[in-house]
């Protein structure tokens, strides 16, 4: 067991993560601070909601890790729900730790890399631009498979998956992965002769640009593929003595 204090431990996810690396909407890092003291109870959660917040006070936990936080680069007056979140959190004395584009971007512990990682992807390059950084994961199956299959194996619920192009062919083995809403990647795609492009959630507008391509897409659900990194980091934790715990709270979007 490693002890340590909760600074160390933000600082060592801020190191980690290579936050000060990337352009972001997000404040990534610190969002709410607590006194410091030995972190011995972390959790980990999609988003900064107040039920997650409330569930991680309950728990006794010292920090709450979120893919979504609660700033986002503009001055907020601290109202209404933004005013409860805060203030329960800061009752609790619970810390508030936000990473965005960098959870999504990490070779070890990103959402991109974790979804390659769990659909074991060969000769990975790097996809999809955020800001001037690849944030994105591209590979290849060593044997194609189907659509179900990828989907059964990322945990996916298939009857709420949205699929551009399923029948253009039976099985994929180039594979491109953008966390989160990653229609923008698409185009991105096509010019990479991508056979399948997994992602969050598809906008209306891309449809045509994709199927006329020829791309197929698999969109498990903007939610369902951010919890892949936030895992991540709770099994880093884990492995530093912190007792942790992931909070569930799907969107099913």
């Amino acid at each position: 067991m490693v002890f340590m204090t909760l600074k160390e431990y933000s600082s060592l996810l801020f190191d980690t993560l290579n936050i000060s690396d990337y352009q972001d909407i997000s404040l990534n890092g610190v969002q709410i601070d607590a006194e410091d003291r030995e972190i011995k109870r972390a959790a980990f959660a999609v988003d900064a909601s107040l039920s997650a917040i409330q569930r991680a006070v309950e728990w006794n936990a010292d920090i709450l890790v979120v893919h979504h936080g609660i700033f986002w680069g503009q001055c907020e007056t601290i109202t209404g729900d933004h005013y409860k979140r805060v203030a329960e959190a800061i009752k609790g004395g619970l810390m508030l730790y936000g990473v965005h584009i960098p959870l999504d971007a990490d070779e070890k512990y990103g959402n991109n890399a974790v979804i390659a990682d769990a659909l074991n992807l060969k000769n990975r390059v790097g996809f999809g631009l955020w800001k001037g950084k690849e944030i994105g994961v591209m590979g290849e199956l060593e044997e194609g498979r189907t659509l179900r299959d990828i989907s059964d194996i990322l945990s996916f619920d298939w009857n709420r998956v949205r699929i551009i192009n399923p029948k253009n062919k039976e099985t994929f083995s180039s594979i491109a992965v953008v966390s989160g809403s990653g229609s923008g990647e698409i185009e991105e795609a096509i010019e990479r002769k991508a056979e399948l492009l997994i992602t969050g959630e598809i906008k209306h507008d891309v449809y045509w640009k994709a199927y006329e391509a020829g791309l197929s897409v698999l969109a498990g659900g903007h939610y369902r593929t951010e919890t892949f990194g936030v895992k991540a980091l709770m099994e880093m934790a884990k492995s530093l003595g912190i007792e942790s715990m992931f909070i569930e709270e799907d969107t099913g979007l």
